[in-house]
């Protein structure tokens, strides 16, 4: 079963104890009708329990009745809001796989519909938008906290900690690789300069010899000469006396400054 399948099956075992919202429920699913199981059986349950056991042309001729007497009412508290909004998710909604993306939408047929549920998703501070598509009028969302607060508004709670659980983990993995490509990228900037380092001490020691430079940078250039691996503080250490990290990286650049003289990068 699709992730959006398994968030239909939640929300139709869902039965509001109050008249009003399980009339503002059944009226989102006559606004935004649409033909599958979750809502047939879903508006067959409503149904029975606001008028009963009707024939099926007088059912519609009740719901159609009821509705239109009341629907400027249905909207006005927040829990029919909520079942309103569960109703339309019900009959035109879906949901994508959150292992591989976060989309949420709602499929209208009529703009003037897709503008009411983007104001009643605002209520909640749910910032939805619309884009048409062909025909339909979409509202949807693409960010992952936002659909965890839709799927909180219609009561999908089990579908609600299962995403939340997908986007932790989501979240930790992206937090390790950004932490390994940033230490990979350290690692490639320190290799790069102690390559570059070496090859300015082996342009100087093959122009003029490595004796004729002041005596503290003939040492560092003699010590990163046979530890080229080693980090500042390290060559800092091996230093008589041993000197800071600051002291190293300004010998070193020196160095780097003599060989530029000495032609070191000239074509």
């Amino acid at each position: 079963m699709s992730f959006s399948s398994e968030v239909k099956a939640e929300l139709a075992k869902q039965i509001d104890h109050k008249r009003h919202c399980q009339l503002a429920e059944l009226a989102a699913m006559e606004t935004f009708a649409a033909d599958h199981m979750h809502l047939a059986e879903k508006r067959r349950l409503l149904s029975k329990k606001l008028f009963g056991a009707l024939s099926s042309e007088q059912l519609e001729l009740q719901i159609n009745h009821t509705l239109t007497a009341q629907r400027e009412q249905l909207l006005k508290r927040i829990c029919c809001k909520r079942a309103f909004l569960r109703g339309a998710f019900l009959a035109s909604g879906s949901i994508s796989d959150p292992q591989k993306s976060y989309h949420f939408e709602i499929v209208c047929q009529e703009q003037w519909q897709a503008q009411l549920l983007q104001e009643l998703y605002h209520s909640f501070e749910i910032d939805a938008k619309i884009v048409q598509r062909k025909k339909y009028y979409i509202l949807y969302l693409k960010e992952g906290a936002q659909i965890v607060d839709a799927l909180n508004v219609m009561g999908a709670y089990v579908a609600l900690m299962n995403l939340e659980n997908v986007r932790i983990v989501k979240e930790m993995r992206g937090s390790v690789n950004r932490i390994v490509n940033c230490e990979t990228a350290n690692i490639n900037k320190v290799v790069g300069a102690a390559c570059r380092q070496v090859e300015d001490i082996r342009y100087i020691q093959n122009r003029i010899g490595l004796d004729e430079l002041p005596p503290a940078l003939r040492e560092m250039a003699f010590i990163r000469l046979e530890y080229p691996d080693s980090s500042l503080k390290e060559l800092g250490e091996l230093c008589d006396p041993p000197v800071g990290k600051s002291g190293v990286n300004h010998r070193l650049r020196k160095l780097g400054e003599i060989a530029k003289k000495l032609g070191r990068g000239d074509a």
